[in-house]
């Protein structure tokens, strides 16, 4: 009996280790890393690009402190997957009317990524009452010729708020010396960026010590750059029917007052919720227009919307 229970002891102890020794040839190596990563669910530590950029402005990756701030962008934003996933598909939509507008004003096209971290790229309204896509203030607004009042806010008009964003961000070019400071300053304002620049004898973002949201806010904006011009890379998969696209639509020229839009939209063959979804920045279900102005209304092509 006791040669048994040390036969079975002994088996014991060679399982156990089995066990430890398969344990650690399991772990992980450099061969397989990748393999795993994508053959299924696993979280890792990523791998940060050798070179990144902001506009062609290079970000100091040697210094440990930029390294560090970096790469806890990118893993914030790689693993926030439902977040990630929407971004590809609205920017799928977004980007088309964003890009040449970017260009038409010679602003970098990088700064697409910063309408992705200001709003996600849908219509959102601050604590501090910025609004839309590019998040503006109704001061700055005005001041770049956005339209803002009841009945209007164009501050909800894509290609006009694109517009207005491009025009301040040229002056904060001029006036701070580079697109990325120009970026913190659509965050921090351009006097306050300059004030820091100043008082801390520096004239550089990356050598600014600045409050959590700025002093995160380029490298969320490089982030974002970085993962949207990789998805495969980031473990983001989908196909290009699972992307939302931009609803194809015509324009429509109204220089008068419009007393009941549910009326104007029946007109066209959609409802007061399709006509509101393409133009946002009408605010009202009505028009004043006492100064007979011209608006171009978006109206969706017929039959994109099924009947009932």
């Amino acid at each position: 009996m006791k040669r048994i229970q040390k036969g079975f002891i002994f088996i014991g102890l060679l399982s156990l280790c089995g066990f430890f020794i398969y344990a650690v040839q399991d772990v992980p190596t450099d061969e397989n890393y990748e393999k795993e990563r994508v053959n299924g669910y696993n979280v890792y530590a990523l791998q940060i690009p050798e070179h990144l950029d902001f506009a062609g402005e290079p970000v100091p990756l040697k210094n440990p402190d930029i390294y560090e701030r970096m790469d806890r962008e990118l893993l914030v934003n790689t693993y926030w997957q439902s977040n990630g996933l929407l971004m590809f598909k609205r920017a799928h939509k977004c980007f088309p009317i964003i890009e040449p507008i970017l260009k038409k004003y010679g602003v970098p096209d990088d700064f697409k990524y910063l309408a992705v971290i200001e709003s996600g790229l849908v219509n959102v309204v601050s604590p501090a009452g910025a609004r839309g896509v590019w998040q503006i203030m109704p001061a700055t607004a005005k001041e770049y010729g956005l339209e803002v009042n009841d009945n209007v806010d164009e501050r909800y008009h894509l290609e006009k708020s694109t517009e207005a964003a491009c025009q301040y961000l040229l002056k904060s070019k001029d006036l701070l010396g580079s697109w990325t400071l120009a970026a913190a300053a659509y965050n921090a304002g351009n006097s306050g960026v300059s004030r820091r620049l100043s008082d801390q004898m520096v004239d550089d973002y990356y050598d600014l010590l600045l409050g959590e949201e700025t002093g995160r806010y380029v490298f969320r904006i490089i982030a974002l750059k970085e993962i949207l011009s990789n998805p495969k890379k980031y473990g983001f998969n989908f196909r290009e029917k699972d992307l939302y696209s931009e609803v194809p639509s015509y324009t429509v020229k109204v220089d008068t007052a419009v007393t009941d839009f549910a009326v104007f939209a029946k007109k066209f063959d959609i409802n007061y919720k399709i006509l509101k979804i393409h133009n946002p920045w009408l605010r009202e279900p009505k028009l004043n227009n006492s100064s007979r102005k011209l608006y171009h209304i978006e109206i969706p092509m017929k039959g994109v919307y099924p009947n009932k």
